[in-house]
């Protein structure tokens, strides 16, 4: 799969292609639908399937201070579009300038003019183009101009996460800061992750048996709440049963908000500098501060064991 930054990426002599266009943001369930209607029309017509997305969301322009909190990073919500099948995926950068195509305009400098698009596939409630005024039919009747089909997908799958409601990046951002980390994983289909760089931090959990990786999240990441978490830590292509804490370690007063990863059993690892990944499993508890430090220590052993069953009861 190749990853496209603007338009001038594209290249020179570029046929028709699939294209399906939005933020995509988490790639959840309902975003695979679509994806996969996009895929399987490209297959029958035998030419590449192409995903347009923004970078950065659209409301960081139109509204600045609103960005919501990211599901995914771009380089992550690609490899997931590439395992479902996509050939393609065109980050257009989102500017002042860009915000200002009408309908009309985006469709003929995106869809026409550089992808050749021959079918568009879109959710019902598709927006586009200036103040979001283009909807899926103004796309349908610039399609009868510029010979391509427009395929509508219904994405509002449903499920037990958030009371049964429609998924959608919403729903899984509310249940990330509530801590529903299982209910994200439902919509999401697979665990939620967070990323980012290895940072020295206090380095108490080491000298208390338990060694974390600090990890300095991607910037607008979406944190789950506070607490104490089963799931992975991903690092040098291995994937280990970490314990998880979220938060701002009250038991030392501390103020800065982190996330920790202590992979079980592993006290041998050396990843200051590295990029890894966080994958939530199941929220164990929320944060506490113990009146004594042995108390401390008796629940963090617990909370390891925990994290292991837990891990080893997903892995099974």
């Amino acid at each position: 799969m190749q990853r496209w930054r603007g338009l001038e990426d594209i290249p020179e002599g570029w046929g028709r292609s699939v294209v399906t266009i939005g933020s995509y943001d988490g790639v959840h369930r309902g975003h695979q639908l679509i994806i996969d209607r996009t895929v399987a029309r490209a297959r029958e017509l035998g030419v590449p399937a192409v995903v347009v997305t923004f970078d950065p969301h659209p409301s960081e322009v139109v509204r600045p201070g609103s960005h919501p909190p990211l599901l995914a990073p771009h380089p992550r919500r690609a490899q997931i579009m590439g395992e479902l099948g996509v050939d393609e995926v065109l980050v257009l950068p989102f500017t002042a300038e860009f915000s200002q195509l009408t309908p009309a305009d985006f469709v003929a400098k995106v869809l026409v003019d550089k992808l050749h698009a021959c079918s568009v596939v879109e959710g019902p409630n598709f927006r586009f183009g200036h103040r979001a005024s283009g909807d899926v039919a103004f796309l349908a009747e610039l399609g009868q101009t510029y010979d391509y089909e427009v395929v509508v997908v219904d994405l509002y799958e449903r499920g037990a996460a958030g009371g049964g409601e429609p998924f959608s990046s919403t729903l899984v951002r509310r249940l990330i800061a509530e801590g529903d980390t299982e209910g994200a994983a439902e919509v999401l289909g697979r665990p939620h992750r967070v990323e980012g760089v290895v940072v020295r931090g206090a380095q108490r959990g080491r000298q208390l048996g338990y060694p974390t990786a600090n990890v300095e999240t991607v910037p607008h990441t979406a944190v789950p709440a506070d607490g104490v978490y089963a799931g992975w830590l991903n690092a040098d292509g291995e994937r280990m049963p970490a314990a998880i804490s979220v938060g701002t370690n009250p038991q030392f007063d501390g103020t800065e908000r982190t996330v920790e990863a202590y992979a079980i059993d592993r006290v041998d690892l050396d990843l200051y500098g590295k990029h890894v990944s966080v994958d939530f499993l199941q929220y164990i508890r929320g944060q506490e501060k113990f009146d004594t430090l042995d108390a401390l220590m008796e629940r963090m052993a617990d909370d390891v064991d925990r994290c292991r069953a837990l891990v080893a009861g997903a892995e099974a």
